[in-house]
This record gives structure tokens, C-alpha cells and sequence, in this order.
């Protein structure tokens, strides 16, 4: 096309974008847990301010509901403002099939070069140093007994199954009293807790502590956690058995908020550095 010519001239044609884009993508929340993806955004806009940063969210009943961008709406929305390069960052713990989606997406936008970082739990060296920050929340063997709460899949063939299987094996060898247990899927928290009741751990252990392995402790949390109301949540079944039942807390703004992955400083950095490289690759290729 002429760029002279009647259409190039009616054409608006950004101007090409020099710097490549940021998009972090979470799989959104509807909740009051918005607060962690605040103190997310100020961490990338100080480190990273020479970018534009946009959000993306992976959840669609969330996208619907919030009227939220998708990922594909935010990477076609770049792409119209004249980026041709884009890191984009998920907030995800575990490769699974969200992630896998992701990548799909990315592809999808062949005007782009899109370099998708890796998620917090994407290596195995990843896993050990994220547990070296969570532990100091762990109660001493002498104190009681810690369950680390996954978000799991109901899905079979989700590759996230044989990461979240492979992270409580690592646990409880690495520990004494610590356990995993998921939400959906495996590792199943019905088997967790029969495995509890068969080893008599009430005998040994008077309190439990869930701490929950997910960016924002939200409705999860809140409900299926640590519910007062609704049957049986992990809290509920727990006291049954004899169990004082705990939870990392953090307060922000004098509210107090259960305490997911998102409030450890160490965390973000984690995330911070995965979008560094990210961008040091993009200008490379």
C-alpha cells in the first residue's frame, strides 16, 4: 500500500512502538483480594517504568463478568497501537494448561514477537527457593502441623497434575510435618486427611496450619480454606477432628486479608526477575 495514496493517507497508522510492551496476566478476581495486584503493578511500574504495561486476565467468567481484558484482547490492542514486541508475564504458579492456552494465544499474532515468561514454580530450583521464602511460616515441628494449599485441576490430563504430585513429594521429604494437599484434583485433600486420621497426627500435633500456594488467597481462601459456614471446608473438617486451625494473615490499610503468595516480597522479585529475562531475550531475537 502506497502510503501517499487515497487509503495510506485516510489510514491512521501508529506510530511503531521502539520498546517492547508488558502484559501480566493473572487469572483475575472478582473478590476484595484485589489489593496484592496493586502492590504488583507500583513494583513493575518502578522497576520496569520505560514500558508500557497493560493486564490481561485468563479466567473468561471473570473477563465477562468484570468486563476485563482477555489476553487475546490486550495482545490485539498492542498490536493495533503499533507494538511489535511483547513480554507477557503470568502470575501462575504452575505450567499447567492455563499456561499452555497462553502460549496458543501468543501465537496467534503473527505481527507480533510475543515472549511469554515462565511461571513461579516453572523449575524445579524455582520450587526450592520459593519454599525457602514460604517456610518461615511453617509451625515447628514441636508447634504443629503445616498443609501447603494447591489450587490443583479437576482435569486428568492436565500437565499441572504431575507438578503439583511432584511438589508434595518434595515437601514431605524435605519436612517432617509438612503436607500438600489441592482444592481440585491431586494431590487429593480427601486422601490428605485420611492419611491424617490413619497416622493418629492428632495425638502428635494439636494445631494445623494451612498455607495457601496461590498468588491471591481469594474465595479459595476465604470459602474452601478457611469457611465457617460452608461444609466441609479444610477448617471445618480440621476442627472436627481436634485440631486448632490457623492461617497466615497480613493487613494492609488496617483490613486484614488472608495471606497468599502475593504478599512476600521475595515473591514478587521472583516474578520481577522471570519478566527481566523475558525482556533482555526480546532484545535479542
Amino acid at each position: 500500500m502506497n502510503k501517499n495514496g487515497y487509503i495510506g493517507r485516510k489510514l491512521q497508522v501508529p506510530k511503531l512502538q521502539e520498546k517492547p510492551a508488558i502484559v501480566i496476566v493473572t487469572f483475575g478476581t472478582s473478590s476484595r483480594t484485589r489489593v496484592p495486584l496493586e502492590i504488583f503493578q507500583k513494583q513493575v511500574g518502578e522497576k520496569f517504568p520505560d514500558h508500557e504495561c497493560c493486564w490481561a486476565y485468563s479466567s473468561n467468567i471473570i473477563c465477562r463478568k468484570e468486563n476485563l481484558p482477555s489476553l487475546q484482547v490486550t495482545l490485539a490492542r498492542l498490536e493495533a497501537a503499533g507494538y511489535r514486541r511483547v513480554v507477557v508475564q503470568p502470575l501462575h504458579i504452575f505450567p499447567g494448561s492455563e499456561y499452555q492456552q497462553m502460549a496458543e494465544t501468543c501465537e496467534f499474532f503473527p505481527g507480533l514477537r510475543v515472549f511469554l515468561g515462565e511461571t513461579l514454580l516453572h523449575r524445579w530450583n524455582f520450587v526450592k527457593d520459593t519454599l525457602r521464602v514460604v517456610e518461615s511460616e511453617f509451625l515447628a515441628p514441636n508447634q504443629g502441623l503445616n498443609i501447603l494449599a494447591l489450587h490443583g485441576t479437576p482435569l486428568v490430563a492436565d500437565p499441572v497434575n504431575s507438578a503439583c504430585l511432584g511438589f508434595s513429594e518434595l515437601v514431605t521429604n524435605r519436612y517432617q510435618n509438612v503436607l500438600a494437599a489441592s482444592i481440585e484434583g491431586v494431590p487429593d485433600y480427601e486422601g490428605v486427611l485420611a492419611k491424617i486420621k490413619r497416622a493418629d497426627f492428632s495425638t502428635r500435633y494439636k494445631t494445623v496450619k494451612i498455607i495457601p500456594m496461590m498468588y491471591l488467597a481469594g474465595k479459595h481462601a476465604e470459602e474452601d480454606l478457611m469457611g465457617t459456614k460452608k461444609s466441609p471446608s479444610w477448617r471445618n473438617t480440621l476442627e472436627k477432628i481436634g485440631f486448632t486451625v490457623q492461617c497466615p494473615m497480613v493487613t494492609r490499610s488496617e483490613v486484614e486479608y488472608f495471606k497468599g503468595l502475593a504478599y512476600y516480597p521475595e515473591i514478587i522479585s521472583f516474578f520481577t526477575d522471570r519478566l527481566q529475562r523475558s525482556l533482555d531475550i526480546s532484545g535479542i531475537y
